[in-house]
C-alpha cells in the first residue's frame, strides 16, 4: 500500500472498493493457507495484515517500510503489529508484497533478497499493476517504474528460485471503465500533472464497484486474460 495513498484516502481505506476489494482477493487466493507469521513488505498503514488478522487467524505481521517515521508495536484485535523500516530476520509463513515491485529499479534482485531470507515452504503473495498500455500519470504520481503482464510476474517468479501455485488477473470487471478513463486522461496529457486516480467515491459509486469486484471473486483465480492488477501466490520449495 502506498503511503501517498493513505495520506489521499484517510480512515476511508477500509470502505472504499478497490482496497476493500484488492483484500478479499488477497484472502480468497490465501484460503486453506494457515497463516501465523507474516512479513508484509512496502506495507504502508498495515491495511492488509489488519485484514488477515481479523478474517484468516494470522497472529502476527512483521509491517517494513522505508516510509516509517519511527518504529512501533501495536497489539491489534487477536495479534500484533511490528512496523519496522527495515526487515527483521524473522521465519514468515506469508510474504505479502503488494503493490511493491513495481516501485524497484531492479525487481529481479529485491525480490531475490527476500526469497533467500525467508524458510523453505514459506508462501509469497504478490500483487502488481497491470498492462503498459495503462500507464498514466496516476503511475507517474506513485513513483511506478513499469507495469507487468501475468507472465512477466511468473517469469520473475520463477527466476527468483520460487514456484507458482497460481497466477490471475483482478479487477477485471472494472477494466473497461479504468481503459476508457486512462486513455481519455492521457490524450490530455499536456494538461495533466501527475496525481494519483484513486479518489472518494459517492456511496451509490462506491457500492456499485464493490459489487462488481465481489462477483468477479467468484472466478478471479481462472482469469488469465485481463484485469488492473496481475497477481501470484508462489512458495519457496527449496
Amino acid at each position: 500500500m502506498d503511503v501517498k495513498e493513505i495520506d489521499i484516502l484517510g480512515d476511508q481505506i477500509g470502505t472504499h472498493w478497490y482496497y476493500k476489494s484488492k483484500a478479499a482477493a488477497v484472502y480468497k487466493a490465501l484460503q486453506g493457507l494457515k497463516i501465523h507469521n507474516i512479513l508484509d513488505v512496502g506495507a504502508g498503514s498495515g491495511f492488509f495484515s489488519k485484514y488477515l488478522i481479523s478474517n484468516a487467524g494470522a497472529k502476527e505481521s512483521w509491517c517494513v517500510d522505508t516510509a516509517y517515521d519511527s518504529e512501533s508495536d501495536e497489539k491489534y484485535l487477536n495479534g500484533i503489529i511490528h512496523y519496522r523500516k527495515a526487515g527483521s530476520a524473522i521465519k514468515p509463513d506469508l510474504v505479502l508484497l503488494i503493490d511493491v515491485l513495481e516501485h524497484i529499479e531492479d525487481d529481479t534482485s529485491f525480490l531475490q533478497d527476500y526469497v533467500r531470507n525467508v524458510p523453505k515452504g514459506t508462501t509469497f503473495f504478490i500483487s502488481v499493476p497491470a498492462f503498459n498500455f495503462l500507464w498514466s500519470q496516476h503511475d507517474v504520481f506513485l513513483e511506478h517504474k513499469r507495469r507487468y503482464t501475468l507472465k512477466q510476474l511468473e517469469d520473475l517468479v520463477i527466476n527468483c528460485n520460487l514456484s507458482v501455485d497460481t497466477g490471475f488477473y483482478y479487477f477485471g470487471a472494472v477494466l473497461p471503465i479504468a481503459v476508457v478513463t486512462r486513455l481519455m486522461k492521457n490524450m490530455l496529457r499536456c494538461q495533466q500533472k501527475p496525481q494519483s486516480q484513486l479518489q472518494s467515491h459517492s456511496k451509490f459509486v462506491n457500492s456499485f464497484l464493490s459489487s462488481l469486484c465481489s462477483f468477479e471473486i467468484n472466478f478471479m483465480l481462472n482469469n488469465r486474460l485481463a484485469g488492473l492488477s496481475a497477481m501470484c501466490v508462489a512458495r519457496k520449495d527449496s
